[in-house]
């Protein structure tokens, strides 16, 4: 059963960028399909970002050419680099593998001016 621990959410501006960073426990990062989801108020949990066991790389339209999701493998680590941040990005984000294991608390992102 995996655990995820997100970080580095917060108050940007628009046009900022954040960094966001998910500690995994319990499953490997390496071997997994890895995702990025995020949840804004009053709506579904979104699929943000995935990458493939191979590194291959998927992205919502929505966030195509400003977000990027990578891994490192040692320290089975995930991350989210967040630029050009609008405020329609404005949400909590969860890391988790696919298909979804246990969720963690997720980091808030607030995108606003």
């Amino acid at each position: 059963q995996g655990q995820f621990v997100e970080s580095g959410g917060g108050l940007v501006q628009p046009g900022g960028s954040l960094r966001l960073s998910c500690a995994v426990y319990g499953v490997s990062v390496r071997n997994n399909i890895m995702t990025w989801y995020r949840q804004a108020p009053g709506k579904q949990r979104e699929l943000v970002a995935s990458k493939s066991i191979g590194g291959s790389t998927n992205y919502v339209d929505s966030v195509k050419g400003r977000f990027t999701i990578s891994r490192d493998n040692a320290k089975n680590t995930m991350y989210l680099q967040m630029n050009a941040l609008k405020p329609e990005d404005t949400a909590v984000y969860y890391c988790n593998t696919q298909p979804p294991n246990s969720w963690g608390q997720g980091t808030q992102v607030t995108v606003s001016s």
